[in-house]
């Protein structure tokens, strides 16, 4: 069983980020929504982006899985960078 589950399941780095705003601002993840799908695109099937609110704190949190840890990252970064363009 744990050969089947280790072909059937590929881990990817994952990189974690969370971006601290000044209050809860919930149409965020709209606005970032063609930056979110375009990183979703140029991945492919390499990976995976999730991008959401905290549910308790004013953040931002990113998730950016890829098979590539330095593209994981600079995605991650990208779409940091666009959330704080959105929010200044």
């Amino acid at each position: 069983m744990a050969e089947l589950a280790a072909e059937a399941m590929v881990q990817y780095p994952q990189v974690l980020e969370n971006l601290r705003l000044s209050a809860k601002q919930p149409n965020l993840i709209d606005a970032l929504g063609s930056e979110i799908a375009a990183v979703e695109e140029e991945f492919g099937t390499d990976g995976r982006v999730l991008v959401r609110m905290s549910g308790t704190e004013p953040l931002l949190r990113v998730m950016v899985e890829h098979a590539d840890e330095t593209t994981a990252h600079a995605a991650a970064e990208r779409l940091i960078s666009a959330a704080i363009s959105l929010t200044s």
